[in-house]
C-alpha cells in the first residue's frame, strides 16, 4: 500500500497536482484510488467527471470519491450530537445556531480524513491519493489523535468513574439534566482508537507521504515552510515539494518578462529551503487543467525523471544517542528561530513548542526518569541532553 497526501496553501493548484498523481499511478498499473477531504471539493471539476462518496470508476485502475463529512461525522460523533443537543435543549439553547456548535472546529474534516484508513485496509488498491484541505486546517485535524490520545489516557478514565457515581443522582439534582451515558463514552473511546490506528498508518514513512504544492511566491513560500516546520515536529514523512505554474521560458518576454525573473528567484529560493528534499517542477500549462488529457500531461511533467509512486526522501527527525553523561535527543525543527522555541518537561511528558505550534512527546523508555539538563538550537536541530536518573526513579525502581 503506498499513501500520498498533497496539501498546500489555498489556490496553489495541489487539486490538480493530486489528480495528475493519480492518472500516473494509473497509468503505470496501480489501482488507485484518489479521494478528496476537502470540503470545497473540486475533484470532479477536476476529472470532469462526477464523482460521489462511495469510489467511482474514472479509468482503467483509477477510481475517485469526495468524501460526505456529514454523512461521516454522523457515524463517528452521532452519538455524542445527539448527547450535546439534549444538553443544549436543558440549557434552553436549542435554537437553530446551536446545531453549529455540536461539531467542532476541524472535526468535519477529521472524519472525513478517517475514511483513508477504512480504504487503505479494504485490499481494493495499491496505492491512494488525498487531496487535503488547505494548508491551516490539514496541520490542525492532523495533530487531533496527539492531543485525543493524551486525553484519552490521562484524564477520559477518571471522568468515566466519576460520571458512573454522579450519574444515577445528577437527573434529580440538576433538573432533569442528562449526563453522558455509556454509550456516548463508548462512542468517544471508539472514535479515539480509530484515530490512533488511522495515525499509526499516516506516520508509517514506508507507507504514507506528504508531497507540498507550491507556487514561486512569498506568501505561498513562508505558508509552506511553516507547514513544513510542522509536519517535522509532529512526525509526518514530506519526500517532495512540487512547484506548480512556473512560466516557461518561452513566456518570459514582453510583458510577461518581470513574472519571469520573479519566477526564477523564488525557485531558486524554493530550492535552498527545503533541499535535500527532492524540487519537482510543473509549467504553466497554456490552457486550463481539467479532464484526463491535461492531468496526464501534468502528471508526465511533474513526475518526467522519477517513479511518482516512490519513497523520493526519508530522513529521520528525531533520534536518540547515548553519550557519556547521558543522552541526547535530537530533533529537526526547520525553518524554526531560536526565540520561538519553548521546551518544558512534566513526569515522561516532554513539551516543544516551536512559535504558534506545539507537541507533547511521550518519552521512550531510555529517557525516563531524566531530568532536562540542557538544550541547543543549531543548525536547524534542537539537542535536548538528559543528565542521570533522579535519586527518586532509581529508589523507585529497587
Amino acid at each position: 500500500m503506498r499513501i500520498i497526501i498533497y496539501t498546500g496553501k489555498g489556490g496553489v493548484g495541489k487539486t490538480s497536482v493530486a489528480a495528475a498523481t493519480a492518472v500516473k499511478l494509473a497509468e503505470q498499473g496501480y489501482r488507485t484510488l484518489i479521494m478528496s477531504t476537502d470540503a470545497a471539493h473540486s475533484l470532479s471539476d477536476s476529472f470532469n467527471v462526477p464523482l460521489g462518496s462511495e469510489p467511482v470508476q474514472i479509468s482503467e485502475r483509477l477510481w475517485g470519491l469526495e468524501v460526505d463529512s456529514l454523512r461521516e461525522t454522523e457515524k463517528h460523533w452521532g452519538a455524542v450530537q445527539s448527547w450535546m443537543s439534549g444538553l443544549m435543549s436543558w440549557a434552553k439553547l436549542d435554537d437553530i445556531t446551536t446545531e453549529e456548535m455540536l461539531v467542532f472546529p476541524g472535526m468535519e474534516e477529521l472524519f472525513s480524513l478517517m475514511e483513508l484508513r477504512r480504504h487503505a485496509t479494504s485490499g481494493d488498491y495499491d496505492a491512494i491519493i488525498v487531496d487535503c484541505a488547505p494548508t491551516g486546517e490539514t496541520l490542525r485535524l492532523l495533530s487531533y489523535p496527539d492531543l485525543l490520545h493524551w486525553w484519552l489516557e490521562k484524564v477520559f478514565p477518571y471522568e468515566r468513574r466519576l460520571l458512573k457515581v454522579v450519574r444515577p443522582v445528577a437527573k434529580v439534582v440538576t433538573g432533569g439534566l442528562e449526563l453522558p451515558s455509556d454509550n456516548v463514552l463508548n462512542s468517544i473511546a471508539s472514535l479515539v482508537r480509530q484515530m490512533e490506528k488511522l495515525q499509526k498508518i499516516i506516520l508509517d514513512p514506508a507507507i504514507t507521504s506528504v508531497r507540498i504544492v507550491v507556487n514561486p511566491e512569498k506568501m505561498v513560500i513562508a505558508e509552506a515552510r511553516r507547514a513544513f516546520t510542522y509536519l517535522n515536529l509532529s512526525g509526518f514523512n514530506t519526500d517532495a515539494i512540487i512547484i506548480n505554474r512556473v512560466l516557461p521560458a518561452e513566456a518570459g518576454t514582453g510583458y510577461w518578462s518581470a513574472w519571469r525573473d520573479i519566477h526564477l528567484k523564488y525557485e531558486e529560493e524554493i530550492r535552498g529551503s527545503f533541499s535535500p528534499l527532492p524540487i519537482l517542477r510543473i509549467p504553466m500549462m497554456e490552457s486550463e487543467v481539467f479532464g484526463l488529457p491535461m492531468l496526464k500531461r501534468i502528471g508526465e511533467s511533474a513526475f518526467a525523471d522519477t517513479d511518482a509512486a516512490s519513497v523520493m526522501y526519508q530522513g529521520k527527525i528525531q533520534e536518540i544517542r547515548k553519550e557519556k553523561d547521558g543522552y541526547v535527543l535530537e530533533l529537526v525543527l526547520p525553518f524554526v528561530q531560536k526565540d520561538q522555541l519553548h521546551l518544558s518537561q512534566n513526569g515522561d511528558e516532554l513539551t516543544v513548542q516551536a512559535g504558534p505550534y506545539k507537541r507533547k512527546v511521550l518519552l521512550p523508555r531510555t529517557l525516563l526518569g531524566r531530568d532536562i539538563s540542557g538544550a541547543r538550537f543549531t543548525e536547524q536541530k534542537l539537542l535536548i541532553r538528559f543528565g542521570d536518573k533522579t535519586k527518586s526513579s532509581v529508589k523507585g525502581e529497587e
